[in-house]
């Protein structure tokens, strides 16, 4: 087979995802506190771009006009909007203005300024203050850093010896003295250790009967087989009741009242108010920088030549582009909630019970938009709504059918199933079958049982023979 060099021409179509096209879409899916991030990236590397508020020149730019190019002139022009993200507003921005609030406002002094004390900063502290020797600490140390979220000990003692080049002896005793700091139990390796532990330092440890329900009866308890208990032991029903009610005082997960770190705190990137029986939606602008192109660059561009004038030329194509960007973002954002409000009105006026079944392609139809960019505009946003702060996500949920033919969403099930259990006698808990029955009568809802179970588990409530109280 002979090899040869051969020139073709080919005409085929493609498509290309030029860097403006992907930023685009980048800053469609990022939340309020991400945007505000980039932005003021934008402005640390972008000289062309500035604040217009904060950069407000006093001459006239109209005396130096004559130095810059037509086009460089309509550039600027095009690019300059003061107002682009106060359009889309259905009040006025006065009225906005005083309805909305910061997201420091909003907060405590407290919580802006101090830290969380964590597990391991408490027990770090304590075993500082103890008198412990220079290898203890260094046991000790270890013991810490290996706790869990809940204060329990993840490794192995024997690990312990090997890391630390200790005796066993030595880290049995380093952890015995913290096992009765504050919080009692912590860095034990059970939960019958833990609550142990918590009745020897109360001086409880001395009933033979509630040291045997902590040590190996823990799971009887848990699954309410009291009976056997009370048989097993000899106890009345009301005996049996005054020891339950002394274990229900102790801790079994000492970490949990700790802090795990840092709060996470959301700023709504948008307010629903209602105002004389209508719904108004006030885009969340606090913050946010209202961005304009430096005039000084702009009109000296037409003197500058060869690699500098290139440099503010893709300069000045980025912050125009980033500019029209954002007010993309804003009007589409503004849209999809538009939409979102217009669809799910009952939930605006009644709450999550109205919640009606709404997906992406619905809303994307409303207006006209391609369903992705629904997708990524709901994406990590929030809004604040006449009945809390919910993700715009919150409105988009599965549907139910009725027996009239109608449907219900599957968020609204999930509120009637929280409220019918919220409603019941702790003593005869409902079970998934009569949830679904009365589901029936209720909403007139086709619903199985394992549905039920399956909204009650995503929920995180308990299923009825552990929510059921003896006593």
């Amino acid at each position: 087979m002979g090899l040869e060099l051969r020139q073709q021409l080919k005409l085929s179509q493609q498509l290309v995802m030029t860097p403006q096209l992907q930023q685009a879409i980048k800053l469609l899916q990022l939340s309020r506190l991400e945007l505000l991030d980039t932005v003021q990236q934008e402005l640390l590397e972008n000289p062309i771009l500035e604040e217009a508020e904060a950069l407000e020149r006093t001459d006239s730019p109209d005396t130096e006009a004559g130095t810059a190019t037509a086009e460089d002139i309509a550039i600027s022009r095009e690019a300059d909007w003061d107002n682009y993200l106060g359009e889309f507003s259905s009040t006025s921005k006065q009225a906005g203005t005083k309805e909305t609030e910061s997201l420091d406002e909003g907060m405590s002094f407290e919580a802006r300024m101090t830290k969380a004390t964590t597990l391991e900063g408490h027990l770090s502290w304590q075993l500082c203050l103890s008198n412990f020797t220079e290898k203890e600490l260094v046991v000790g140390e270890c013991i810490i850093g290996n706790l869990s979220s809940n204060g329990f000990l993840r490794i192995e003692l024997d690990d312990i010896c090997e890391t630390c080049h200790a005796e066993m002896e030595d880290v049995e005793r380093v952890l015995n003295r913290i096992q009765r700091f504050d919080p009692v139990g912590v860095a034990a390796r059970s939960p019958q250790e833990c609550l142990l532990i918590q009745l020897e330092v109360l001086r409880l440890d001395d009933d033979p009967i509630l040291v045997s329900l902590v040590r190996d009866h823990l799971e009887d308890l848990e699954k309410n087989r009291y009976k056997p208990l009370a048989r097993k032991f000899k106890l009345s029903m009301e005996d049996l009741k005054s020891y339950i009610d002394l274990m229900q005082t102790l801790d079994p997960l000492p970490g949990s009242s700790f802090s795990g770190g840092e709060s996470f705190y959301v700023s709504p990137d948008a307010y629903v108010y209602e105002y004389d029986g209508d719904f108004v939606i006030v885009l969340n602008e606090d913050g946010l920088p209202k961005l304009q192109m430096n005039s000084f660059y702009v009109e000296t561009l037409a003197s500058t030549k060869g690699e500098d004038k290139e440099y503010f030329q893709e300069k000045m194509r980025s912050a125009q582009w980033l500019m029209k960007s954002l007010y993309q973002r804003q009007r589409t954002l503004y849209k999809v909630l538009e939409s979102i409000v217009r669809f799910q009105r009952g939930f605006f006026q009644e709450g999550v019970s109205k919640l009606k079944p709404l997906i992406l392609k619905e809303v994307a139809e409303d207006i006209e938009m391609h369903e992705s960019t629904v997708s990524r505009i709901t994406t990590s946003k929030y809004v604040s709504t006449p009945h809390g702060i919910y993700e715009l996500k919150f409105f988009f949920n599965s549907a139910l059918g009725l027996d009239d033919g109608s449907q219900v969403g599957s968020e609204s099930v999930k509120a009637l199933i929280k409220s019918l259990i919220g409603e019941e006698n702790s003593k005869k808990p409902l079970s998934d079958e009569k949830i679904a029955e009365m589901l029936k009568i209720e909403l007139e809802v086709n619903i199985a049982r394992r549905t039920v179970a399956k909204y009650r588990t995503a929920m995180g409530i308990k299923s009825s023979s552990k929510r059921k109280q003896v006593f």
